[in-house]
């Protein structure tokens, strides 16, 4: 299967269709290109996990198109995740909040919080409006490489990774090149998972008060294993 332009109104159509019924989609994000999957469906899901050799329990990043397709897979919206979405969303940071009951499981690992990103490249908010259209209400979308290799920032670096069979969007080079910043939102105060490309002064000038640092009982969190930045290889 062709790399096809994800400006192509009848691209974005078809990987909308093969979301919703289930099949895998390498698309471009800001951050790094993602290999999606509709987050309702555990089976779809699963397929990431398959595709990528990625550990079961470790969480995955539901990509949501704004605020309010969040409240599909939020269980509550706590000030410090609702301060940080209304200044960064469309853009390169998860919150991790309370997860909706019975939704998106397996892209939880399990757990009771799920992160959730608004990405802003305009593929990315195209597709995820067209699948939302056909009842996908947000999908999970780990970096599109293998675990613990490098982190895809063009539709060539994805096609290379796991061959013609998955239909890819091209939107160009990735304008950041490295995974969004994450936030644990879900226990009272901030927690500062993982480093991104914002820095914890803009984020805490947002949020009002200190990131605290990651403790024993912070939620896992996508690319947090101290595997996920030892690659073995390079892209492209």
């Amino acid at each position: 299967m062709p790399v096809l332009d994800g400006r192509d109104p009848a691209a974005l159509q078809r990987a909308a269709q093969a979301l919703a019924a289930g099949a895998l989609v390498g698309l471009p994000t800001e951050t790094v290109y993602g290999l999606a999957a509709r987050a309702d469906d555990d089976t779809a899901v699963g397929a990431i996990y398959s595709a990528k050799g990625r550990p079961v329990g470790h969480p995955l990043i539901v990509h949501v198109s704004d605020e309010t397709a969040a409240m599909a897979f939020a269980a509550a919206w706590p000030e410090p995740a609702r301060r940080l979405a209304a200044a960064f969303w469309p853009g390169p940071v998860t919150v991790i909040v309370p997860r909706r009951p019975g939704v998106a499981t397996l892209s939880a690992g399990g757990q009771d919080s799920i992160g959730l990103r608004c990405p802003s490249h305009p593929v990315a908010q195209a597709l995820l409006r067209e699948a939302a259209a056909l009842g996908v209400p947000g999908v999970s979308a780990p970096s599109a490489n293998r675990f613990g290799r490098v982190s895809p920032t063009t539709a060539a670096h994805v096609q290379d990774e796991f061959g013609p069979d998955l239909l890819v969007l091209d939107g160009g080079d990735c304008e950041v090149g490295i995974e969004s910043t994450i936030v644990d939102c879900s226990r009272g105060h901030p927690v500062l998972l993982r480093p991104g490309r914002l820095t914890r002064a803009e984020l805490e000038a947002v949020l009002g008060e200190p990131l605290r640092e990651r403790d024993a009982a912070a939620p896992r969190a996508s690319g947090t294993l101290s595997s996920h930045y030892a690659p073995r290889a390079r892209c492209g």
